[in-house]
């Protein structure tokens, strides 16, 4: 079996992220200070050097001894430069595909492919750092064509590979990014990265006193300090709109018969699949200012590996402003074995009484703070704010009661939870791998319980709600002894 080499763009790939990483010490050690005659510096430039000589070496033997190799049924791959590996990972694993292109893979006509795996550990993915774009959309094919047989929702039939159509179900238009950028509150970004470029120039050039009296000019003249104002508004809301135009734009959400694909980015662009059938369970979120704007974001949960953990909440992640009606839509369409049931049960009264009589570890951690320094804020009564605390931390709770609804519906289950912010739960009994039914002195005097469940991802997802009828949990327990029907059905 022979194998080959990666693309020679991963030397500049794998060199142009060394740079950037050591781009700060450089500064730090070689500008900044130049002139110092500490025993630190005085050996600390010889050592980045040194680090950095090695760090490149390490790049071309990485090019050199890395190879893979894929035949019709799996990737085979050899790594190591001193301590030699090999591994195997058919394609019938692989869970998700991502891929993205970033600025560098622009300018080179290529682009970075991920295969995600239900596997754990640091092998748990394989990736191409850099591959041409007519390669990547061999490979993506060459994986396409190979369909998990274990544990489909529907029956596999044995035909000849068609491409099938894309449905396109949401492309994100001018007025979607717009109420995006507002939404997100993207234009305060612009704060954060200000004082850092501001920190960066004081460390460099000790600009502090220079601005200190910058600052104390400004404030003679009332109209100047406005018309500053202003025009940082501007530009604040500028770099809001700007971020969410380059992140978001070109955002499309498309299906087939098989497969859900998320693209989005203009400078560093992203595209995402994965099998329908692999999905686990739908979770909705909803934020207080997205709720009071009737927007919602849809997650996918999967078994998919991604390199962080941001990078697969948002390679997961459905449009995050979508309208909350057509986020139930686009569910159904995208996937027609799912449905979310907008009627929902709420918990009885005695739940209520419950969290209000359940201690709070921040009211009483906060009364002791405000009892041992007694501040005097406006005048106020330590015991005053002791009482606004437990005020706030008791509207919290109702608010959670409020928000949490259930329901049992055929082979699915949905769960919302959340206070401020609320999250809607949807998962099929076939993706639960777990529950437990739990009931603590309390609940059984007021006839309550709590029921959990858990779905295969990475980590495991563990979802459930407190205080919930006790005839609930015997119903929940029985509705999950019927997974194997389901199970049963699956492998038919």
């Amino acid at each position: 079996m022979g194998y080959n080499r990666y693309s020679l763009w991963i030397i500049a790939f794998d060199s142009w992220k060394l740079g950037k990483s050591a781009i700060f010490f450089l500064v730090y050690f070689f500008l900044i200070k130049r002139g110092s005659d500490s025993a630190f510096f005085v050996y600390g430039r010889p050592a980045v050097l040194l680090l950095l000589g090695l760090s490149v070496i390490r790049i071309l033997l990485k090019w050199f001894t890395n190879t893979y190799n894929l035949d019709n049924e799996a990737f085979h791959l050899k790594e190591g430069i001193f301590t030699k590996s090999k591994r195997t990972v058919p394609f019938n694993k692989i869970e998700n595909t991502n891929e993205h292109t970033s600025l560098f893979h622009r300018l080179t006509g290529t682009t970075s492919l991920i295969f995600e795996t239900g596997m754990k550990g640091d092998e748990a993915a394989v990736e191409f750092d850099i591959v041409s774009r007519a390669q990547a959309n061999e490979l993506k094919e060459r994986v396409a064509t190979k369909t998990n047989t274990e544990e489909p929702d529907v029956p596999v039939e044995l035909t000849e590979h068609k491409e099938p159509e894309r449905e396109v179900h949401f492309k994100a238009e001018k007025k979607d990014l717009l109420k995006a950028s507002f939404t997100s509150l993207s234009f305060l970004f612009l704060v954060p990265v200000v004082a850092s470029f501001y920190s960066k120039l004081d460390d460099m050039f000790g600009v502090e006193e220079d601005a200190e009296g910058l600052v104390a000019f400004l404030l003679q003249s009332g109209w100047l300090m406005v018309t500053i104002i202003f025009l940082v508004i501007l530009v604040s809301i500028g770099f809001g709109i700007s971020r969410t135009f380059l992140k978001y734009g070109g955002f499309e959400i498309a299906s087939d018969s098989d497969r859900i694909y998320i693209q989005k980015g203009m400078l560093d662009a992203t595209k995402f699949s994965i099998s329908k059938h692999r999905v686990q369970a739908i979770e909705i979120h909803q934020t207080m200012l997205k709720r009071v704007l009737g927007l919602a974001e849809v997650k996918l949960m999967s078994v998919g590996e991604a390199r962080s953990d941001e990078e697969k909440l948002e390679s997961n992640s459905l449009y995050p402003f979508l309208p909350v009606h057509q986020a139930y839509d686009m569910i159904e369409e995208i996937l027609p074995s799912y449905h979310v049931t907008k009627q929902m049960d709420r918990l009885p009264r005695a739940s209520l009484f419950i969290r209000l009589m359940k201690p709070s570890f921040i009211w009483i951690i906060g009364t002791g703070v405000l009892w041992y320094f007694k501040p005097d804020i406006f005048t106020i009564p330590w015991w005053t704010l002791s009482v606004i605390l437990l005020l706030i931390v008791s509207i919290l709770r109702y608010l959670d009661y409020k928000h949490t609804t259930y329901t049992l519906n055929a082979s699915f289950v949905q769960f919302k939870t959340g206070g401020l912010s609320t999250s809607l739960f949807v998962t099929k009994r076939n993706k639960v791998i777990e529950i437990s039914i739990k009931r603590g002195f309390v609940q059984k005097w007021f006839g309550l319980a709590s029921v959990n469940m858990v779905n295969r991802a990475k980590p495991v997802h563990h979802s459930g709600i407190e205080d919930v009828p006790h005839e609930l949990a015997g119903t929940f327990y029985q509705w999950y002894q019927g997974r194997g029907k389901d199970v049963e059905l699956i492998k038919r």
